[in-house]
């Protein structure tokens, strides 16, 4: 016979040593929503529908994101800042976070919020007015305003302004790996607006976003706006570049790029060195943008193809329906280093508006028709507070030549630029004019 006691202790043990099923643990706690605190100064669950709009603080509805634009969070919490909010920190905001969480930042300034992604899926959203992050010194890893590591994110509605970081390389953004879509962002007066990492299996989209404000250093450093590093594929669409200062509007060493309704256009006082440029070759699309340089832009080439030489097998520039502006007397249009690539590399150049004195002519094998000269800008009309569009009494008005295919891709626009910032679609049957804007 087994006594009470020694019974008691022998299942105790042997309770002790059998593993915990997850039947058996408590039930989860809810999650009732993001947490705030009220007029009165005490604590309150938020409740916002899953499909319906957020709520600010007064009650009134938030506008978010177009649902037709896919996030990288799903499933997770949202996460509230604010100035008057139970979070007032993006830096405690990112210690809480986890992957499938939504960070909504309310509007107002935001000081030396140097933040180190590291969630493999998150989606950060200014709310309302774009929340303004002011670098004001500070710097994370000694690289960029927020590092962007390996993860799957949304960044939309929000300005980075003033990084700076002691070899001068200081971004708004630092990405670094995965895939990253920036969507109605602002970047000014920092050394680099955004700038990527070198992993062939990244991906950055950039759509409806505003980069200027070069800093303007004695030293010598190069600004660029927007550098794309060897990545795995570039998209900008529906942005606006200006302003720089002896870096670049935009750089990309990406396999492909594709360059998509936007205005890059350095404007007065700009002194960029090329607006556009593909250092590395690679498979360039360059459809639908206006790209102009001042008559103090710093290099007198608006596109460079290839002037370090071969990174991809694959290389080709496509360029279709764009304007192109020169201001100075000296200016190119156009300079592919044809010497320093493969044989038979293709440029194609086709109903492209040139504006000014700059030489367009063929550099390489490929497409090139359609393509139209006006030597006076007056010859143009307002576009947004500048001269770049055809007059409707234009005698190149619905002119364009059969844009046509290449790689199975249509080089026909589909959108133009829209002021001050994004795209409008095309009316679909109307005949093309040479350039950007129909």
């Amino acid at each position: 016979m087994i006594h009470a006691g020694r019974l008691a202790a022998t299942l105790l043990v042997a309770l002790a040593a059998t593993p915990v099923l997850a039947d058996n643990l408590p039930a989860a706690a809810i999650e009732l929503g993001p947490i705030r605190r009220n007029e009165q100064g005490r604590i309150e669950v938020v409740r916002t529908p899953a499909d319906g709009p957020a709520v600010g603080r007064d009650g009134s509805q938030v506008q978010l994101l177009d649902k037709k634009v896919p996030s990288a969070a799903s499933n997770g919490r949202t996460i509230v800042v604010g100035p008057q909010e139970e979070i007032r920190s993006i830096s405690e905001a990112a210690r809480m976070a986890r992957d499938g969480d939504t960070i909504e930042i309310l509007p107002g300034e935001y000081r030396q919020q140097a933040v180190v992604w590291t969630q493999g899926r998150l989606t950060i959203r200014g709310v309302g007015k774009r929340p303004l992050l002011l670098a004001d010194g500070a710097s994370a890893e000694g690289k960029a305003l927020w590092v962007v590591r390996n993860a799957e994110m949304l960044i939309e509605n929000i300005e980075f302004r003033g990084a700076r970081v002691p070899n001068g390389n200081g971004a708004g953004i630092r990405f670094e790996r995965g895939h990253l879509k920036i969507l109605r962002c602002a970047f000014f007066d920092n050394e680099m607006g955004i700038l990527t990492g070198n992993f062939a299996d990244t991906v950055l989209e950039v759509e409806d976003s505003e980069f200027g404000e070069a800093p303007r250093h004695a030293s010598g450093a190069l600004h660029h706006l927007l550098y794309a590093g060897g990545i795995g594929r570039l998209s900008v669409r529906g942005s606006r570049f200006q302003q720089g200062f002896r870096g670049h509007l935009i750089k990309s060493r990406a396999r492909e790029s594709a360059i998509l309704y936007n205005l890059i256009v350095d404007g007065a006082g700009g002194s960029a060195s090329y607006e556009l440029e593909f250092p590395n070759g690679g498979l360039a699309w360059v459809i639908g943008n206006v790209i102009g340089q001042s008559t103090t832009s710093d290099n007198p080439d608006l596109i460079s193809y290839a002037a370090e030489g071969q990174r991809w097998p694959d290389n080709a520039l496509y360029l279709a329906h764009n304007t192109l502006i020169d201001d100075r007397t000296d200016g190119r249009f156009l300079h592919v280093w044809t010497e320093r690539m493969p044989a038979g590399t293709e440029v194609w150049a086709i109903n492209n508006l040139l504006v000014g004195r700059g030489a367009f002519t063929p550099q390489a094998p490929g497409r090139h028709e359609g393509n139209q000269a006006i030597i006076d800008k007056t010859m143009l009309i307002d576009g947004g507070g500048q001269a770049l569009a055809l007059p409707s009494n234009s005698p190149l008005r619905g002119q364009a030549r059969p844009a046509g295919f290449v790689r199975e891709q249509s080089l026909v626009p589909t959108a133009e630029f829209r002021f001050p910032v994004g795209t409008r679609p095309l009316v679909v049957g109307k005949p093309l004019s040479a350039g950007a804007l129909q």
